[in-house]
């Protein structure tokens, strides 16, 4: 870096009572971040990095914040907040490793950039779908105020991200619930090639949090003294004084979104002006001209941080590339999970479906102090099916949380809780409503664990299905979206006693668990149920009748309609109700096809793209030789779910069900 001279400094630093020693200190921390930059664009140019994205320009702002930061509180930082990880002190290797995809990165090969967590230092890195992580810095900060900790939970933002709806849900969630998190907009002129004017109409960002009922704060985000003590003054206040505090960082971004995209779409005029604003620059000539850095210690400084650099670059490119391993690959999509038997107790009393999974979760909430439910009227109403009524007398409003209608920021606000140490249960109100919450689910809670080592210990309720004159919005029984993503467990039980204790297993399981309900059964059906709390085995299907005919393979309400059918006709069929979908028991499928050699799959799902085209399959290429007759499926309609009663019932596979069986036998 070239050595500076004695001029004017176009900001007021006031250092108030700030000794020496730590305005070095916040020197230093800027110039490490600066200097690691420097290098990474000429090992971008070399083809040694692939991607690069550029905090030049915006050290004061990760680094005034993360220094005003407690180490123990969590801050979720993007991809320009470099100097958040350097801050926090991560050994660099650990880093380079990451960028060039080896084992000693944190995501083992399997990300990149700053698409990472780590637990050791307290930071949770965001994922390119930018809005999700304000959320979950929500159920971070959640997890403190319920143990009432005094803690600070920080997140970052640009100004593109404050457009998405997550923004929005994630400040509504904060203020209604008060919780201490500072949401960081890192306002830096133009989201990739749009500019402001193009991106929001109102003068500042920060107006946004009087809608929200929020104190927010306008902070010149180059320069680094206004930012350190102006956030240690803040982050002081929320800790005694829980609340959110919306802070908007005015800065510039130098260089292009990423380095290939370079910044010809900015005006030269606008970039010299910005670049007279260096916050590591500026901040060394008022050291220098103060006499507190001489050029002997900057010197000193850079020499120590470019050998640190080198070291650790050379200790990274010196690791072997990952040699994939297939067992590895396959066996961290999931967290551990060793099932623990709770045995049924010999008492019972019969249940309806609704009464058993009251029962279970009641019994989990009991069992387990740290178990939070959220969801739409979960509180005093007990829901819009009753299955918490009476919860809030119980174990109070903290555990049993009414929450604004916004799915997405309650997934992640769930997640948020998991990370920092607690269990989440959410009652999505009804599964058709998972579309609002449809990204944190797939792309943050299923995937997380893989790509950083993070259980996502959250269960998420889904009542579902027809057969209620719901309509097209509040029947649909939408599972295969689901099963579809590796990383998420799918249960969707048919009896009470089988939803009772795979519930309570749902709960103990550190992974993410989607419970599906069908609502036509919740008052239907009756069954003596053990008043204990036990668990049951995911992954385990019951085989409910034997037979040699033919196997019927169905779950949820299917299995009702197949016990009917299968009581007024004289066919010796076995009924596998599968209960997990997701692990789903293969094993009992195709011992049972092998010994029938005709299998009838009855989803009430639209056919297309169900969870029995891909059982069809497997059946195809596991049972192929033992098969006497073509896999038929019998499913709803191909269209949406109708309101009517007779268009309901024609949509539903009930009245095909018995044709189908027949033809199959005549095959």
């Amino acid at each position: 870096m070239a050595t500076t001279t004695k001029s004017s400094i176009p900001f007021i630093y006031n250092r108030a009572s700030l000794d020496n020693d730590t305005l070095l200190r916040l020197y230093r921390a800027m110039l490490k971040p600066r200097l690691i930059e420097e290098r990474m664009l000429i090992l971008l140019r070399q083809g040694k990095v692939s991607k690069w994205f550029s905090g030049i320009g915006q050290e004061a702002i990760s680094v005034g914040v993360t220094a005003a930061m407690k180490p123990e509180e969590y801050i979720l930082p993007m991809h320009r907040n470099l100097g958040v990880f350097t801050t926090r002190e991560i050994p660099l290797y650990r880093l380079f490793t990451q960028w060039q995809g080896k084992m000693s990165g944190f995501t083992k090969g399997r990300d990149r950039s700053f698409h990472f967590g780590t637990q050791e230092f307290n930071i949770v890195g965001m994922i390119s779908h930018l809005g999700p992580q304000l959320g979950v810095a929500d159920g971070i900060a959640l997890a403190h105020k319920l143990r009432n900790e005094k803690a600070v939970t920080a997140v970052f933002t640009g100004e593109g991200g404050t457009s998405e709806g997550d923004f929005h849900e994630a400040l509504n969630v904060a203020s209604v619930w008060q919780l201490p998190v500072l949401f960081c907009i890192e306002n830096n002129g133009y989201g990739l090639s749009t500019p402001t004017t193009e991106q929001y109409n109102c003068e500042h960002l920060a107006d946004r949090a009087k809608g929200y009922g929020m104190e927010s704060h306008i902070i010149d985000g180059n320069n680094i003294l206004e930012v350190y003590t102006k956030i240690s003054e803040i982050t002081e206040d929320i800790r005694n004084n829980p609340r959110p505090v919306l802070i908007e960082f005015k800065t510039f971004r130098m260089r292009g979104h990423e380095e290939a995209s370079g910044t010809k779409y900015v005006p030269e005029e606008l970039m010299e002006a910005w670049g007279e604003k260096d916050p590591l620059l500026n901040f060394e000539k008022y050291l220098i001209q103060e006499d507190i850095l001489s050029q002997e210690t900057k010197d000193s400084y850079e020499l120590s941080i470019k050998e640190e650099i080198t070291e650790h670059l050379d200790k990274a490119y010196a690791e072997k590339n990952i040699t994939p391993n297939l067992e590895t690959e396959m066996k961290d999509v999931y967290a551990p999970f060793s099932f623990r038997e709770s045995v049924p107790s010999k008492d019972t009393e019969e249940l309806r479906l609704v009464d058993a999974i009251s029962q279970g979760l009641r019994q989990s909430m009991e069992k387990y102090d740290d178990l939070v439910i959220m969801g739409q009227d979960v509180a005093e109403y007990g829901g819009v099916f009753k299955i918490t009524d009476g919860f809030v007398e119980q174990f109070g409003r903290d555990r049993v949380r009414n929450t604004p209608i916004c799915e997405s920021a309650i997934v992640e606000t769930a997640m948020g809780l998991a990370i920092n140490g607690k269990k989440a249960l959410m009652e999505m109100q009804f599964s058709d409503f998972a579309t609002s919450g449809f990204n944190p689910i797939v792309n943050y809670l299923a995937k997380s664990h893989y790509r950083w080592s993070e259980p996502a210990d959250v269960v998420i309720r889904m009542p579902c299905g027809a057969g209620v004159g719901a309509g097209p919005f509040h029947s649909q029984t939408n599972e295969a979206w689901f099963t579809h993503t590796p990383g998420l467990k799918v249960v969707y039980p048919a009896f009470p006693a089988d939803a009772k204790g795979l519930l309570a297993t749902a709960i103990e399981d550190p992974n993410p668990v989607l419970f599906f309900e069908h609502k036509k059964l919740y008052r239907s059906i009756r069954q003596e149920v053990p008043t204990n709390y036990y668990t049951l085995p995911l992954g385990k299907a019951s085989l409910i009748k034997e037979g040699e005919q033919v196997t019927i393979i169905t779950y949820g309400a299917g299995v009702h309609w197949a016990i009917e059918l299968l009581d007024s006709m004289n066919v010796s069929a076995e009924l596998l109700d599968l209960r997990t979908l997701q692990p789903l028991d293969k094993e009992a499928i195709i011992t049972s096809v092998r010994k029938t050699g005709r299998v009838l799959l009855l989803t009430e799902d639209s056919a297309f793209g169900s969870v029995m085209s891909d059982i069809s399959a497997m059946i195809m290429e596991e049972c192929f030789e033992s098969l006497d007759a073509p896999v038929r499926r019998v499913a709803s309609l191909d269209t949406p779910i109708p309101f009517d009663a007779e268009l309901e019932k024609q949509y539903l596979p009930v009245e095909r069900l018995a044709t189908t069986l027949q033809e199959l036998l005549d095959y």
